[in-house]
């Protein structure tokens, strides 16, 4: 409820639903005073000799728990989807799944914010299919926190661009897209908004796009601030570029290690293996 009752004070005049609590769309938490931490070696965990998916795995950074995810356009393919707005377990990555073959999925995680009948705020392509535009208009919260972003990719070449830059360098519609925002770490730097510790401490997670082109999905496993999650992926992950996809709401898939979050979400984002993987 503390996450719904967060969106009610933000200006972006969506109608709340009791059975379809929203994502964190509006929400502007790095507010007060920075208190800066000394950044840590993260400490690494690799998957064990039963679980020989090592797509994810725990690390430490800055005493906070993650867990990092490797999508690899060699052996991995993305899109995107929606969590179903009804059913027993609407509005969930469980009810996403129900009846889908998980020996192909690699991992599944949220995709980005979304209103109260839980559709995409912002950009949003499934297959090829445009469900949503590019929101480029001001407002309070997390996602109008500019410079967004958008995380987007066709067959194995996957990007993200801050949206200004996607709107004037892409012409074609990618296979899958997402928008969401604040991003956190924009050409090598951290976005200029973004505190070094800020006040607001919460489970979160992001993407990032690495030299080599592989995607890392990284969620928190405890509260963390934003600043945290940002030198994650500028100091350890070394993404050039890095977008915030939601906090509170952050929920992973795993099959191969029997994870499953059951939070509240819209859209996802799913790693699927490549055929003969």
């Amino acid at each position: 409820m503390k996450h719904l009752s967060l969106i009610f004070a933000a200006t972006l005049a969506l109608t709340a639903c009791e059975q379809q609590p929203s994502g964190e769309p509006v929400v502007r938490s790095e507010i007060g005073d920075a208190v800066p931490r000394p950044i840590q070696d993260p400490v690494e965990t690799l998957a064990s000799e039963e679980n020989e998916d090592a797509v994810c795995r725990s690390v430490t950074f800055e005493s906070v728990p993650l867990t990092h995810c490797t999508a690899d356009p060699e052996t991995h393919r993305i899109n995107t989807g929606l969590a179903p707005s009804s059913g027993p377990n609407f509005g969930t990555i469980e009810g996403w799944a129900a009846g889908r073959d998980e020996s192909r999925i690699a991992f599944v995680m949220n995709g980005g914010m979304y209103d109260d009948a839980l559709k995409p705020v912002g950009y949003f392509v499934r297959d090829e299919d445009r469900l949503g535009e590019l929101d480029r208009g001001d407002g309070s919260g997390n996602f109008y926190l500019k410079p967004n972003g958008v995380f987007f990719g066709t067959g194995g070449r996957w990007q993200i661009l801050a949206s200004d830059t996607f709107l004037r360098t892409i012409g074609t519609r990618p296979q899958f897209g997402t928008q969401s925002g604040p991003m956190l770490v924009i050409d090598g730097k951290l976005h200029p908004e973004i505190q070094d510790n800020g006040p607001s401490k919460a489970i979160r997670n992001g993407v990032g796009v690495d030299a080599e082109g592989k995607a890392h999905f990284v969620i928190s496993d405890a509260p963390l601030s934003f600043g945290q999650l940002a030198r994650y992926f500028r100091d350890e992950v070394k993404t050039p570029n890095a977008l915030f996809l939601d906090g509170n709401i952050s929920s992973l898939w795993h099959p191969a290690s029997g994870r499953m979050d059951k939070r509240r979400v819209g859209p996802v984002i799913v790693v699927e293996r490549r055929d003969g993987q």
